[in-house]
């Protein structure tokens, strides 16, 4: 858990130098003037707010918003963020606003309910669901989903019935036996029942944001963390017992696990009040388009039109080694992914675990193939003439020889978070309009005793491509160091940022 400083704990505004990085490189190991360079020249931007809160880059705040918890996706930032920063670039019904990793589609739904066109790409198929249940918020039948919900109450598993709902390795043993089944069970159902497809796709959301409570698990950062009720415990413990090794803890990742039905009809019918809210508070001519694309953003903006964008909000995948294909193993495998897919899905994603490889090549082929070669290559030297970047990756070979990386893969991680990011970064000066507003959620992280100070580094990008640096939001709330980082290193404090930058 993270500890409050001081100025949190008295409600006090900290002065900006408690933001400031004085030492990025442990016990003097490592070259960091560049980064010093950078904390130097956005120093003047940098601004401390109580404009917005931890809560607001994170999904606590929409988890009490109608219609935005209709998936609890742990990564989502909150409306609000997005009324706010859309307020900011002055965005008007008829504007487009993109969204590169649309997650749970909070910027596209915001966008819609004022009028706003947006598009936006996300390769996790949880993402299709999510928005296409959101976005037709205003075109349901109360009364039918009055109706799913009694047929789901009603159902009723037949004797000797025997499916289960697939699982795939890091899912096995998931489930309670009836959760598991009752799982198929109801999927299979709805594949035939009276209802409008909208409806059906409600029914699949609800599931999906069940399906956690009702398993044996709990996402946690790289991993689905078990439960000691889990076969899977139980067996590894049988094994590590016979191998004369120690057991694994007694750890229960909630009170109860849940039944899956009831979690299913609870989940609907808290929808169905939203339903009803919504549709009566709301105008319903108000009307725009979403355009939602289940595609990897970097294969997308190359083939988008000039000057199309009156702005940019989004939060990517932190360099934090988290692996969604994991934590949302449960529901990526609901939707029909397998364990060839998520293995696939694992590298297509932005670099942020130490599986990842390079894309640098496949890059160069897609740029080649759509004609735009050269354009890669001038993106490309951009990204390697960057100072502070070059820095981060010399520092990082040289804690990879001292022996401070737990994983070799974080300096492949690393590299290509930056580079893929630095591309996007490149096509979106390009996409938007003149005097268009980016603006991107993201935290600073630390490897192996070297900061890294990811909002200065990509408001420096930005600015090679043509960006003019606005602003750099830093939260007042700011991120913690992992235990092994502080016991070997000290502690330091890491910005929690919205960039926001100008074309």
């Amino acid at each position: 858990m993270e500890q409050l400083s001081f100025f949190e704990e008295i409600g006090a505004m900290p002065s900006k130098s408690e933001y400031i990085v004085d030492k990025f490189s442990a016990g003097d190991l490592c070259d960091e003037h560049a980064r010093q360079a950078l904390e130097k020249k956005y120093e003047p931007i940098l601004e401390v707010t109580n404009r917005f809160d931890r809560r607001s880059v994170s999904y606590q705040l929409s988890k009490k918003d109608a219609l935005h918890s209709w998936l609890k996706y742990k990564e989502g930032f909150s409306a609000d963020l997005v009324g706010q920063l859309l307020d900011d670039m002055g965005a008007k019904p008829g504007d487009l606003v993109m969204d590169p990793f649309m997650g749970s589609g909070t910027t596209a739904l915001v966008c819609q309910m004022r009028g706003i066109n947006s598009i936006g790409f996300d390769i996790m198929p949880i993402s299709a669901v999510a928005i296409k249940a959101k976005a037709n918020v205003m075109l349901y039948d109360q009364e039918e989903i009055k109706r799913l919900i009694a047929e789901v109450k009603a159902l009723k598993l037949p004797e000797r019935y025997n499916g289960f709902t697939p699982y795939v390795t890091i899912t096995d043993t998931a489930y309670p036996v009836f959760n598991g089944q009752f799982i198929q069970y109801s999927s299979d159902w709805i594949k035939t029942a009276d209802f409008d497809d909208i409806v059906k796709n409600l029914f699949t959301l609800a599931v999906l944001n069940s399906l956690e409570r009702c398993s044996y698990t709990t996402k946690s950062g790289q991993y689905l963390s078990w439960d000691c009720r889990s076969d899977k415990v139980k067996n590894a413990n049988i094994t590590r017992k016979e191998q004369g090794k120690k057991l694994l803890p007694e750890k229960f990742v909630r009170k109860e696990i849940l039944n899956v039905q009831d979690t299913i009809v609870t989940e609907l019918e808290h929808i169905l009040s939203d339903v009803e809210m919504i549709q009566q508070q709301c105008e319903k001519g108000v009307t725009a388009e979403i355009d939602y694309r289940e595609k990897s953003v970097l294969y997308q903006l190359a083939e988008l039109e000039d000057d199309c964008l009156k702005g940019v909000i989004t939060s990517p995948p932190y360099c934090n080694r988290y692996d969604y294909t994991r934590t949302y193993a449960l529901e990526l495998v609901y939707l029909g992914t397998t364990e060839e897919g998520i293995k696939k899905m694992r590298q297509d994603l932005l670099s942020c675990t130490v599986e990842s490889k390079t894309k640098v090549e496949t890059l160069r082929k897609y740029y080649s193939s759509i004609g735009q070669e050269e354009r890669f290559q001038q993106i490309y030297d951009i990204i390697q003439s960057n100072e502070a970047f070059t820095e981060i990756k010399q520092a990082m070979d040289k804690r990879k020889d001292n022996g401070d990386l737990n994983n070799k893969g974080v300096i492949r991680m690393i590299e290509g978070y930056f580079t893929e990011l630095a591309f996007i970064y490149a096509e979106l000066y390009r996409l938007c309009k003149p005097g268009a507003l980016v603006a991107f959620v993201n935290d600073n992280v630390r490897y192996g005793g070297e900061v890294i100070p990811v909002d200065f580094l990509s408001t420096s990008f930005a600015e090679q491509f043509g960006f003019k640096a606005e602003k750099v939001y830093c939260l007042k709330q700011q991120k913690g160091n992992s235990s092994q980082q502080m016991a070997k290193y000290g502690r330091v404090a890491l910005r929690k940022s919205i960039t926001i930058w100008k074309k």
